[in-house]
Order: C-alpha cells, then sequence, then structure tokens
C-alpha cells in the first residue's frame, strides 16, 4: 500500500453535488481530495446531460429544417451529418472540461483520476489512471458514485452489445433503423432527436403506455406526438429474446396480445432504468449500508450508516436529476457546518426534453388519489395559448391540481418552454400562494405563461 495522505474532506465522485461540495470547502480552506474515475464533473457535462439536450437542440434545427416551407422559408434538400452533431457536441463538453478544471484550480481541492475502492474506515485506495497508487484517509469522506445504465437480463441481450444513452451520443452514423428499448424519458428524447436526424425509429415498452408514471392523459398526448412524427410504438409488448448485433443487423422478439412478433433493426437502445455504482468499492469496509436495491441507506441529513460519512445524488436513492444533486450538497454543506438541513418535503420539478417538452411539479391525478389528497383539476390544450398561435407550437396542454384550501398542490405542462412556465408555477406553490393571485396577475403578452391565467380561470370552483 502507498503512503497514506491525509486530507480534511475525502469525496469518491466528482458529480455535480460532490464538485460543488469540494469546490466551497477548497475555498474555505479545507484539504479537500476528489477521486474520479473516468468524467471531469461526472456524466451530465461528459455524457448524460448536457450533450443529450445539445444534441436534441441539434434535432429540433434538423426538425425546422425540414419543416422551413411551412414558416414561409424555403430551402433546398436538407440531410443530417451526424459526425458534425457530433462533433458540436464534443466542443461543448472540451468547453466544460477545461471550466471544471479551473475550478478545481482556483478552489485549491484536488482532483485525483483513478479508480478508488474504500479499504478501511475513511481511507481509500485509489489505483490511478496514469499508472501507480494513492491511498488517502479523510476526517470526513462523501460518497457521490451515480448510477449506471441497467441493461436487462433478456437471452441474447447482452451479446448483442446494445447502445446506452452514452454510445447512442457518440453514433457519427445515421441508424438506419433504431429499435429503442424502454418508454421512459431517456428513451423518448433519444428516440425523437435520432428520428428527427432521419433514422427510422421503434419504441418498445412492456407497460400498456409510455412513461407509465405519468397521468394517462399526458403519456397519451406524448404518444399522439410521436406516432405524428412517424415513430413506431410497440406498447404492452413483453421483450423475450434478442438477436444479432447492434450496429450490424438485430432482431428483437416481443410478446404481445397473447402472439409473438420480431422486429428487425440496425441498433439497439437499451433505456430501461438506472442501477447505483455502488457495488465492488468497497462500502462494507467503510461501514456504509445499502438498501435491498443497492442504494446507500441514508437519513434525511443525508448521513450514512457509518460516523462522518454522507452520500450524496443518485448512489443515495435521491431523485435522478442534477438538480436534486446540487440541492443534496446544499443539504450536506449546510449539515457539516452544524445545521439541520433536510431531504423532506422538497418539492422537486422536472423536465423532459422532447419537443413538446414535457415539465412536472409536484403531484399528478394518480398521486393525490393514491394519497387521498382532494384536488380540482384545471387543463388548457396549447392551441389555447396565444403565444403558440402566432409560433405553431399548439402541441400540448397544460394541468393544474388545486387543494381544498385553494393552493396549488401541482402543475404539468407538454407544451413549448414548459419548463421556464413551470418555474413561475413552482415559485407560486413554495411561497404558498392561492391560486387566484396567480390567476389574476397581470402576464405579459405574448408569452406563454400568460396561459397561466387561462389555466387557472378553469379550475373548477369549491363545493359548496
Amino acid at each position: 500500500m502507498s503512503k497514506l495522505e491525509q486530507v480534511d474532506t475525502l469525496i469518491l465522485g466528482s458529480g455535480q453535488g460532490g464538485k460543488l461540495l469540494a469546490w466551497h470547502l477548497g475555498n474555505a480552506g479545507q484539504r479537500v481530495a476528489v477521486v474520479e474515475r473516468q468524467w471531469v464533473g461526472g456524466s451530465c457535462p461528459a455524457v448524460a446531460c448536457l450533450p443529450s439536450k445539445n444534441e436534441i437542440w441539434s434535432a429540433r434545427v434538423a426538425h425546422l429544417a425540414h419543416h422551413a416551407a411551412d414558416f414561409g422559408t424555403i430551402t433546398g434538400a436538407v440531410k443530417t451529418d451526424l459526425a458534425k452533431v457530433r462533433q458540436r457536441k464534443r466542443d461543448m463538453i472540451a468547453r466544460e472540461n477545461a471550466a471544471h478544471l479551473a475550478f478545481y484550480e482556483s478552489s485549491g481541492a484536488q482532483l485525483i483520476m483513478g479508480r478508488g475502492q474504500f479499504t478501511a474506515p475513511k481511507t481509500i485506495e485509489v489505483t490511478l489512471n496514469d499508472g501507480g497508487t494513492r491511498t488517502l484517509s479523510g476526517n470526513q469522506v462523501v460518497i457521490n458514485v451515480g448510477s449506471h445504465a441497467a441493461i436487462p437480463d433478456i437471452p441474447g441481450l447482452a451479446d448483442a452489445q446494445p447502445l446506452t444513452h452514452i454510445e447512442a451520443l457518440e453514433l457519427d452514423q445515421l441508424p438506419e433503423h433504431l429499435l429503442v428499448l424502454g418508454g421512459g424519458y431517456i428513451g423518448i428524447e433519444m428516440a425523437q432527436a435520432l428520428r428527427r436526424f432521419g433514422s427510422r425509429v421503434t419504441i418498445i415498452d412492456h407497460n400498456p403506455h409510455l412513461m407509465h408514471r405519468e397521468d394517462a392523459d399526458i403519456a397519451a398526448e406524448v404518444q399522439n406526438i410521436l406516432r405524428g412524427e412517424g415513430i413506431e410504438l410497440l406498447l404492452d409488448a413483453q421483450t423475450t429474446k434478442v438477436a444479432g448485433q447492434s450496429g450490424k443487423d438485430v432482431r428483437v422478439t416481443v410478446r404481445a396480445g397473447g402472439s409473438e412478433r420480431t422486429v428487425e433493426g440496425t441498433h439497439l437502445l437499451v433505456a430501461t432504468g438506472r442501477i447505483p455504482n455502488t457495488a465492488g468499492i468497497g462500502l462494507e469496509k467503510l461501514g456504509v449500508e445499502l438498501d435491498e436495491r443497492g442504494y446507500i441507506r441514508v437519513n434525511e441529513r443525508l448521513q450514512t450508516s457509518a460516523p462522518d460519512v454522507w452520500a450524496i445524488g443518485e448512489c443515495a436513492g435521491s431523485p435522478h436529476f442534477t438538480h436534486v444533486s446540487v440541492d443534496d450538497f446544499r443539504i450536506v454543506r449546510d449539515n457539516m457546518a452544524g445545521g439541520q438541513r433536510s431531504t423532506q418535503d422538497r418539492l422537486v420539478p422536472y423536465c423532459m426534453f422532447t419537443d413538446p417538452p414535457l415539465a412536472h411539479v409536484g403531484l399528478n391525478e394518480r398521486e393525490a388519489e393514491r394519497q387521498k389528497v382532494p384536488v380540482r383539476v384545471g387543463k388548457l390544450p396549447m392551441a389555447h395559448v396565444l403565444r403558440g398561435e402566432a409560433t405553431d407550437e399548439t402541441l400540448g396542454f397544460m394541468k393544474v391540481l388545486v387543494g381544498n384550501d385553494d393552493r396549488i398542490v401541482g402543475f404539468t405542462m407538454l407544451g413549448a418552454e414548459s419548463g421556464e412556465v413551470m418555474a413561475a408555477m413552482q415559485t407560486a406553490m413554495l411561497a404558498g400562494l392561492p391560486y387566484p393571485k396567480l390567476r389574476d396577475a397581470v402576464i405579459a403578452h405574448l408569452t406563454y405563461a400568460e396561459g397561466l391565467g387561462r389555466l387557472l380561470g378553469n379550475v373548477p370552483a369549491r363545493a359548496g
């Protein structure tokens, strides 16, 4: 074992929450070491959030170019150079990488590139990427190791070497026919993007509708939008086996409606969920307990079962969003300083970056019914939002849930700029604002947020 190095705070994983904590503590004068096996800054800026939205935006540009004549602009033949799309994404990643290294330099936090494994309480041995080993011990430890794409145990699937979102974002040639296994947010985002670049796309999902956790009306609208763009959907279809190899010739056999059929494609993308990166890193040596799904057990302050050991982000079972990891950082930062900050009762929004995008915060109708929360529901088609009339972005709708006390308890929007509009509704929810206050607010014309007034005007009056 190499010579033991002592630091104040030792962080395994440089994802969003971990890196922010490292920079904060480093700037405060602590000796901080961050161990990262692959991606500076974690997966978000390298292979996940930013790269995927970068390519999704390229796909939107392609879609607009194909439909330019609808807006009076006449173009010639339109085609996608996927290698150039990839290079635009890589250039962005390079800028992000440089920015992260600059933050490490200015904060004084050490970034150690290598594979870390705990060998004793608060002690980690790092196999360095450029050779050799280092052994470090911290007065306090933070685990921020994230998650990876799940590959279901389906006969032939692993042998087919399917794409995950990571490999899909590195394609430089357009798939002739992309098969997408999984009807969640990642699968849908990538399916629409590749379809807009010019691929034939089929989504296969074992649930009766896409995004099975969403309300049925939201899922149905998304399905109509995808089908309208020529994406084939095979729903309520159990995948029984896979043959061939992704990138060449792949065949997926599904059972649906009492019979089997085989779907042939050139590429296969698996987007069926995530698995925490907690196996094989020596957490048992650290004294950290896992739950039955492999996530680190933490309390509401993000403390693990081991003293002075914290966990942040997806590996701690937090909702799998970068913005939640940022909030985890704030919780751990404050609690390390003696605070009593908690994960309980936080209002977590999310967006799916399709076109139009889906944004949600608070309860949906299914959750309200399950929790026995009485709500009144207001809906507004995006075709009734005047901004959409001007831009021809009329697909989707808004939906709001209001409690008996007139407070807003949930909001969903499938429509243009939905994430930006949702932030206004989230602010009202955080403030406990009675919905008539927002309904009657003077909102600038001609904006998408202007539709909130009409939406809230559709909330039924309280009984009695």
